[in-house]
C-alpha cells in the first residue's frame, strides 16, 4: 500500500454514522416494494428479474456488476451465491431502484449532477462526498482509475483525459471523469449521468451511489 493510499484509507466513510438513518430508509423501502400489486410490471421497468417458485418470488437485480436477490414479500437481499452482509447503504440503493423505476429508455444524453432539477442543495455534499475523493486520488493517475474500474465492470468511454462508465444498475449508468492535473492547471473531476437518472434515483441516492462507487475504486487500489 502506498503513502497516499495509507493516508485515504483512514479517511473512508464511517457507515455506522448512517446506521440509523439507512435502517429507516430501508424499512420504509421495503414497506413500497411490498405494497405493488403487479411485481412483474415493475421488474420491466427495472429490467430486473422477477423469479416465481411455489408461492415465493424474488427479485434478481444486477447492482455493481454482482446479482442480488431481494425475496418478496418478506423483502430480504442477499448477494447471489454469497454468505456476505449486504451493507444498509446498498440496501438502500437497490430497494430504492425497485420502488422508483418509471421504465424510461436510456436516452444517451450525458447530464452533469448540477444540471439536474431540484439539486442545488445538495450540490456542496455531492462534491464533498464523491467527486472531491475522485479528484484526490485519481486525478494524477487516472491510469488507476481504468484498472480499478474493471472490478466493477466499468468500460473506458472518449470523456476528458480519461474517463469510465459503469452500469451501477441496468437503468443506470455513471461515468467517472479526471482531467489530469499539470504545472499550469490542478486535477479536475467530473461525474455524468443519463438525462434519464431521476426516473431511477433521487439526488440522496444518486449522492450516496457516486460515494459508494469512487470508495469501492479506491479500495480496490488499496
Amino acid at each position: 500500500m502506498t503513502e497516499k493510499a495509507e493516508h485515504l484509507s483512514v479517511s473512508l466513510p464511517d457507515q455506522k454514522n448512517y446506521d440509523v438513518s439507512y435502517g429507516l430508509a430501508v424499512k420504509l423501502a421495503s414497506e413500497k416494494l411490498r405494497s405493488f400489486d403487479n411485481l412483474d410490471e415493475q421488474c420491466r421497468r427495472s429490467e430486473s428479474v422477477c423469479r416465481i417458485s411455489g408461492s415465493a418470488r424474488s427479485i434478481l437485480v444486477k447492482y455493481l456488476n454482482s446479482n442480488y436477490q431481494v425475496s418478496w414479500p418478506d423483502i430480504e437481499i442477499t448477494l447471489e451465491n454469497s454468505h456476505s452482509q449486504v451493507e444498509l447503504r446498498d440496501k438502500i440503493l437497490i430497494l430504492d431502484y425497485l420502488v422508483k423505476a418509471k421504465g424510461t429508455p436510456l436516452s444517451g444524453t450525458p447530464i452533469a449532477f448540477q444540471e439536474l432539477s431540484g439539486v442545488s442543495p445538495y450540490l456542496p455534499s455531492f462534491s464533498n462526498r464523491a467527486v472531491k475523493p475522485l479528484i484526490t486520488y485519481f486525478g494524477n493517475s487516472p491510469e488507476g482509475l481504468l484498472n480499478a474500474a474493471t472490478y466493477l465492470g466499468g468500460m473506458k468511454t472518449g470523456y476528458g483525459d480519461t474517463s469510465v462508465t459503469i452500469l451501477a444498475f441496468n437503468r443506470v449508468p455513471i461515468t467517472l471523469v479526471i482531467w489530469k492535473g499539470d504545472e499550469e492547471f490542478p486535477a479536475n473531476a467530473n461525474i455524468l449521468f443519463d438525462n434519464t437518472i431521476m426516473d431511477y434515483l433521487s439526488a440522496e441516492d444518486i449522492i450516496v451511489l457516486c460515494q459508494t462507487i469512487v470508495w469501492k475504486l479506491i479500495k480496490v487500489m488499496q
